[in-house]
């Protein structure tokens, strides 16, 4: 049996969840496989990455401009990919 000492004392840090920004690792992986128009998909998950490695290191300033790039990344390559599916679509339609 281990008797615990009365003068050893552990600290607990709370994070709120406000102060940490999302990193967009699973949208990012989505797009590199799936959306990955004009490799935008694949720079996201890079921004993405590196916004998790400096959320992990504590700088969260650099944490939230790497995600914010991610972010915008992401929205990017949907958006381009939509058009693109769109434009196929009326092409493919026209030729009847």
């Amino acid at each position: 049996m281990v008797k615990e000492d009365s003068s050893s004392r552990s600290t607990v840090v709370n994070i709120s969840s406000s102060d940490v920004p999302k990193d967009y690792v699973t949208w990012s992986t989505f797009n590199t496989v799936f959306l990955n128009s004009c490799c935008l998909g694949f720079l996201a998950y890079v921004f993405s990455v590196k916004s998790r490695d400096r959320k992990m290191a504590g700088d969260v300033i650099g944490a939230q401009s790497y995600a914010t790039t991610a972010k915008r990344l992401n929205i990017g390559a949907v958006a381009v990919s939509i058009f693109m599916f769109i434009v196929v679509i009326i092409i493919l339609t026209q030729r009847k």
